[in-house]
């Protein structure tokens, strides 16, 4: 049985991506968690979390509250990886919806 990687990211890390997610790139959050999350439904999305391992989101799915746990690509350890996994799953996101991404 394998362990959990240790959560490379303090959580003033944590604490400051999220909020920028949640702050500046809602729709962002929801594309992924709708096409990466596996909740096509979802009608919201919060980023609560990460570690080396996973982006962890809230959706609103049917008036409800669901944990979605997205897995980067490969397991991270330095912060500026984050925002490389985040650009990527949004840019994979959005060739699963069809749509055009933005510059970054």
């Amino acid at each position: 049985m394998s362990q959990a990687s240790p959560n490379p990211f303090s959580h003033d890390v944590v604490a400051a991506v999220t909020r920028h997610m949640n702050e500046d790139h809602t729709e962002d959050s929801l594309l992924i968690v709708r096409h990466l999350g596996g909740q096509p439904d979802a009608s919201a999305a919060t980023m609560t979390g990460l570690d080396a391992d996973q982006a962890v989101f809230t959706a609103r799915v049917g008036g409800q509250e669901v944990g979605v746990a997205i897995p980067w690509s490969r397991q991270l350890t330095e912060r500026r990886q984050v925002r490389e996994e985040v650009v990527r799953m949004y840019e994979q996101a959005c060739a699963a919806a069809g749509i055009e991404p933005r510059p970054h």
